[in-house]
């Protein structure tokens, strides 16, 4: 028990670290992912079952989200960058 409890945290830290520090925004939504990952599982080691089963619903569907953003934000930035308003 104790050894899923480090592992899932390593897993939160990881991706939180990784949010922060990368750059391009699909890494971004990578390390999310790897945040959710140990989110779901301190959910799990905790036996909030109920709760685990939401976010193991939700995650995919918020990152299905960021991704969607991305790529909206960058299609708004090159009409931008094509119409002038943008250097």
């Amino acid at each position: 028990m104790e050894i899923v409890s480090i592992i899932a945290i390593a897993l939160m830290v990881i991706g939180a670290f990784g949010i922060i520090l990368l750059k391009k925004p699909l890494d971004k939504v990578i390390m999310f992912s790897i945040l959710d990952a140990g989110f779901v599982l301190v959910i799990v080691a905790f036996k909030y079952l109920d709760v685990a089963l939401f976010a193991a619903l939700a995650g995919p569907l918020s990152t299905l989200v960021f991704i969607l953003a991305i790529v909206k934000i960058n299609e708004i930035r090159k009409n931008k960058v094509k119409s002038g308003e943008l250097q």
